[in-house]
């Protein structure tokens, strides 16, 4: 007991190499006390900093060593061309409804210009009045059905969109190289594939169609400000250079804060995770100071990276300000100019000033979409970024010639620099059984997925049928070769439907002899409903045993001619795995198995036995022959039956 807490006390000790440095440095943190001007100063120097430290997160995230890389704008802008291109006649329809729906909002203005003018040139205004009157009725009523129109199909524009963008997301997951996946944070892909899909949608679903609509109207109430008096739009002039300058600085910069916003999000995600997977460890090392640290300067990291974009917001929101307001008074100013001088009439200028009105609501709403989209463009920069990662295979067009499974010189990295495998060559005979026996940390789990196609080695060669494995399509190895860890998956769908994933045309009487051959069919059964109960979260809850077994079931329907058992039966209990072994044993009988297991009586049933040690296999033989040898199988096996 000693010598393990002295063990558990040298392993806390690995984590506490001295006082970390601040995540934050001292020049981010906000002076509370100075003359204004002094924190004035203070604060641009930290905006600065903040700029700074987003560029450089930008220029690594597009080709991290390990995490997953953001995609650039080339990326995006081809992304959003192609869901664009696609959807043309709704992209037609949104913007031609929209705009009628603009026209006819910009009619009632220039109607109340007219009245006025109208009425300043004196006479009866009875007869006009009831006219003007319908005229408005006819205008806005109008106006109701077009915009009713116009935002049913941005509705479906959004929808269909988002549908589009999800299905893109999934398939592109689905496609990554399972070894890039494990390399990065899991806190990383969660977040692309929770918050930032979140986002992407709230952007598709209203930040894209209400930007459409505010820039429509405020393009139409240009054009409509012009036509009305080209004096009166004059004031214009003020504003729209301060929109364009403060609008073009604002997303120069407001991109790449974005994506650094994101990424620190993941990187709370990623430590949140792993402390709560390695509570027991954290626990039992005395780690819990020091993870609580760890999130609080992540939370504190993630703090800067909000403050640079909201310090942009704060900016442009502050020169818009004063973009939407100068305009009103200028108005006025001409107006009252020009009417003096005999330039405009009163009407003109009512109907400006009620443009110029109706001007700041769409403008607002534009540069507050405007936001919304750069939020959603980064995420989509972070999602795109996904399908960036470079394939580890380039598929062939060659099929495998019979069964014939052969391992040269097999040598494997995790990382640069640092072999897990050194040299294996395994050949293994059709109908073969394999065992790969060693201890923890010897590569036999490595070793499996070189052989089940999952990795390609870093030098050497895996061949089946006298095809490189990797050069397979997926869907062609995977009825090839298929791995089977300690790690099951159910997903949400009824037990049918877990089953037949691999081949989704198989009948329920495959099904069912595949539960039987698994020693599974017994409690499927009774289950309320059957195949037809539903599984995964919010359903039917399994346990880990009845999760692997119909894990293993769907492994039989895949009927693939080799088998990588990793441990397949960790999670049940020792007689139900021999029991469950044993009823599989027809299955696998003209089937190659290679089955990596630390429990040696499935060595003791295999044609041959390898001894993974430090990544070379020490021993290959059968176990009356390895017994005898006397060597590392033989300490194995006195010890697994004393």
């Amino acid at each position: 007991m000693t010598d393990l807490r002295v063990e558990l006390e040298g392993s806390a000790e690995t984590w506490r190499t001295g006082e970390p440095p601040p995540a934050v440095p001292p020049v981010l943190e906000p002076p509370y006390r100075g003359a204004p001007r002094e924190r004035l100063t203070a604060w641009r120097a930290r905006h600065l900093a903040r700029e700074e430290r987003a560029d450089a997160y930008y220029r690594t995230s597009r080709r991290p060593a390990r995490a997953l890389p953001v995609a650039g704008s080339p990326e995006v802008v081809g992304f959003l061309k192609d869901l664009f291109t696609s959807r043309r006649f709704l992209v037609v329809a949104l913007l031609v409804l929209h705009a009628l729906a603009a026209l006819a909002g910009l009619v009632v203005p220039r109607i109340l210009g007219q009245l006025v003018d109208a009425a300043g040139a004196g006479g009866s205004l009875g007869a006009r009045l009831d006219g003007l009157a319908l005229a408005v009725v006819a205008v806005v009523l109008t106006q109701a059905v077009l915009t009713f129109l116009a935002l049913r199909t941005s509705v479906r524009f959004g929808q269909d969109l988002l549908a589009e963008a999800r299905e893109y997301v999934v398939r592109t997951v689905l496609r990554l190289p399972l070894g890039r996946v494990e390399s990065a944070s899991s806190g990383d892909l969660v977040t692309r594939v929770t918050r930032d899909v979140h986002t992407m949608s709230e952007s598709v679903r209203f930040g894209l169609p209400e930007a459409i609509i505010a820039a429509m109207t405020t393009a139409l109430t240009v054009v409509a400000m012009v036509l009305n008096s080209w004096l009166l739009a004059l004031p214009l002039l003020v504003s729209m250079p301060l929109l364009w300058f403060s609008t073009r600085r604002y997303l120069a910069r407001a991109p790449k804060g974005y994506i650094t916003e994101g990424g620190t999000y993941s990187r709370i995600n990623t430590t949140l995770t792993e402390t709560i997977e390695g509570a027991r460890t954290v626990e039992a090392l005395g780690l819990q100071e020091i993870r609580t640290r760890t999130g609080d300067d992540d939370i504190a990291v993630s703090s800067q990276a909000e403050r640079y974009t909201m310090a942009l917001r704060n900016l442009l929101f502050g020169v818009l300000g004063i973009a939407f307001d100068t305009p009103q008074v200028l108005v006025l100013l001409v107006g009252a100019f020009g009417y003096v001088n005999g330039m405009v009439t009163l009407g003109q200028i009512t109907t400006a000033v009620l443009y110029v009105q109706a001007l700041i609501e769409p403008l607002e709403r534009l540069i507050r979409n405007v936001d919304r989209l750069q939020v959603g463009v980064a995420s989509t920069a972070r999602l795109l970024g996904i399908a960036s990662v470079p394939q580890d295979r380039v598929p062939g067009d060659a099929l495998p010639l019979g069964n014939h499974l052969v391992g040269r010189d097999l040598r494997f990295a995790y990382r640069e620099g640092h072999d897990v495998l050194h040299g294996i060559d395994l050949d293994l005979q059709p109908g073969e059984r394999l065992a790969v026996v060693g201890p923890s940390g010897s590569g036999k789990s490595t070793l499996g997925r070189l052989l089940a196609g999952i990795n390609g080695p870093r030098t050497g060669s895996v061949t089946v049928g006298d095809v490189e494995l990797t050069a397979l399509p997926l869907d062609v190895m995977r009825t090839q070769v298929a791995l089977v860890t300690q790690e099951h998956h159910v997903f949400v769908g009824s037990v049918r439907d877990n089953i037949i994933l691999a081949r989704e045309s198989s009948p329920d009487e495959a099904v069912v002899e595949a539960l039987r051959t698994v020693d599974a069919w017994d409690w499927v059964e009774r289950l309320p409903r059957g195949l037809d109960t539903l599984l995964g979260a919010g359903h039917q809850k399994l346990t880990p045993a009845q999760a692997q077994q119909i894990a293993l079931a769907r492994l039989v329907v895949a009927d693939p001619h080799t088998l990588v058992l990793d441990e397949a039966t960790s999670l049940i209990d020792p007689r139900t795995a021999r029991h469950l072994e044993g009823s599989m044993a027809a299955l696998l009988e003209e089937r190659t198995v290679v089955a990596i297991a630390h429990r040696l009586h499935t060595a003791h049933d295999a044609d041959r036995i390898a001894v993974v040690i430090d990544g070379r296999i020490a021993e290959l033989g059968s176990h009356t022959e390895l017994v005898e040898a006397d060597g590392e199988y033989a300490r194995l096996w006195r010890a697994w039956t004393s």
